[in-house]
């Protein structure tokens, strides 16, 4: 092939040769494609305009736009309920009673998480100082098997439950939680606790599941004496009839020492009301702020939560915010770039107590090594590089607690070498670490900010959202001149 036809090759452009005009066109085929073409050409510029204006209009009215980010389980949802607590607490209140259902779940879950764990029935026998016994194996004592037969009615709750979370016909509860599982959750009947121990519940972000709930909720007046008259609650009632025998489960030394060995900690997930079962059962139960807070129900997906300021502390209201909420599971972090765009600022959140746990996904990745990674991929994005980006060294009570236990920090993080193995050293270094990352991978210099936080306690967490609200609101501000 000569030299010129390599080139012409080359340069062939197939939009070009598209968009040219045809060969043989008339003069007045002409006039009609430039008057089209023409036409074409003021409707873009018509969206261009309208996006410049949007954004323009959304500048002056006080829309902010708040990004939360992290891997599954960082505790993003449950930052996203502290702001609606604090900045709409009308709302948040209202929405209190919803939770209920929430919270059984949770209760009902926490129970099956230990009934699985005593499901192989041979276990092996333990001398009173907790060790292993040279004997091969013993039967579950008969006292044990016995709550487990009074607790089958939780079966039947715990599909009652999910059925009312996740309606038939929604078709993204079936695409993540599989269609078999989805018919056995609406059988309302048991299924075998090798299926359902491997289902995760999941809701889609925003009040789709809430109006699902309020819509499938079975009640009818009951009296409860001095306490008046409430309304019937199926879950409920079955769960305060089961009370006594889940105490009496939970605190039973064979099972705690069978979790022990398991490495199953209920105590540090969300979700956990096992300590709180007198409260929590009652009939008259009604969840409170913090319950709401401390509950856990699994978000896939991504959301946008758009709420207007309500007068807090004499404050104006009238600033709308927008809160995009997205998954973290590794399959849905390619859905955060197209968030980026127009973003005043970012919290991520970093679960430090998790350095001694992997990934539910990959089980062959560290849990805080993940999260390093999303943080320097999030530092390093050209397109936030104007963005302020507030970092959640999150779950310091459960780091507190684990180093506390005895857990040694560096036998799983070996860079921390020979420090005292407490909460106050452990933070300091992580943020300073974090801190490292933020400065050497930005691409432009830019101010860190950084919190050891607990967001399922109030008080601390509603000063640190506080300071955040102003910070993001002062740059938001002053980019719109405002300020």
């Amino acid at each position: 092939m000569s030299g010129a036809a390599i080139k012409s090759a080359h340069d062939f452009d197939p939009l070009d040769e598209a968009l040219r005009p045809p060969i043989n066109e008339t003069e007045e085929d002409r006039v009609i494609r430039q008057a089209q073409e023409a036409e074409a050409r003021r409707v873009s510029q018509a969206i261009d305009d309208s996006i410049r204006a949007e954004k323009q209009a959304q500048k002056k009215k006080g829309i902010v736009r708040l990004l939360l980010l992290g891997q599954s389980e960082s505790g993003k949802s449950t930052t996203l309920r502290h702001f609606q607590k604090l900045y709409t607490p009308t709302a948040f209140h209202e929405e209190r009673i919803l939770w209920r259902s929430v919270i059984q779940l949770n209760i009902v879950r926490s129970v099956r998480t230990i009934l699985d764990a005593l499901s192989d029935l041979r276990l092996p026998h333990l001398d009173s100082g907790g060790e292993d016994s040279d004997d091969s194996g013993a039967n579950l004592p008969q006292e044990l098997e016995m709550l487990q037969m009074r607790l089958t009615p939780l079966r039947h709750i715990e599909a009652l439950l999910i059925a009312k979370l996740i309606p038939p016909s929604e078709d993204e509860a079936t695409s993540i939680i599989g269609s078999s599982a989805i018919s056995a959750y609406h059988s309302h009947r048991s299924r075998s606790s090798e299926h359902s121990r491997t289902q995760e519940v999941f809701v889609r972000p925003g009040a789709t599941w809430k109006g699902a709930l309020a819509k499938t909720t079975r009640t009818r007046p009951i009296s409860l004496g001095n306490t008046g008259m409430q309304t019937r609650d199926e879950a409920q009632e079955v769960i305060h009839s089961c009370s006594y025998d889940i105490m009496v489960l939970w605190n039973d030394r064979l099972v705690r020492e069978v979790l022990r060995r398991r490495k199953i900690r209920l105590e540090e997930s969300s979700g956990f009301f096992l300590n709180d079962l007198d409260r929590v059962t009652a009939l008259n139960y009604t969840p409170s702020d913090d319950d709401v807070l401390r509950a856990r129900l699994k978000t896939v997906g991504v959301s946008e939560y758009r709420c207007e300021m309500e007068a807090v502390a004499g404050r104006e209201s009238g600033t709308e915010w927008r809160i995009v909420d997205v998954g973290g599971s590794r399959s849905q972090v390619p859905t955060w770039v197209p968030f980026f765009d127009d973003v005043d600022a970012i919290i991520f959140l970093a679960p430090i107590s998790s350095f001694d746990q992997v990934l539910a996904e990959d089980r062959s990745v560290n849990r805080l090594e993940d999260s390093v990674l999303l943080w320097k991929a999030v530092c390093s994005n050209k397109l936030l590089a104007n963005v302020d980006l507030v970092l959640f060294l999150n779950k310091c009570d459960i780091l507190d607690s684990k180093l506390a236990s005895g857990i040694r920090l560096s036998k799983y993080v070996r860079s921390y070498g020979d420090r005292p193995n407490d909460m106050e050293t452990a933070s300091k270094y992580f943020r300073s670490k974090f801190s490292a990352i933020h400065r050497e991978y930005s691409p432009l210099p830019r101010k860190f900010y950084g919190f050891c936080t607990t967001v399922t306690d109030t008080t601390t967490t509603a000063g640190i959202l506080a300071s955040v609200r102003d910070m993001v609101v002062r740059r938001h501000l002053k980019q719109s001149r405002l300020l």
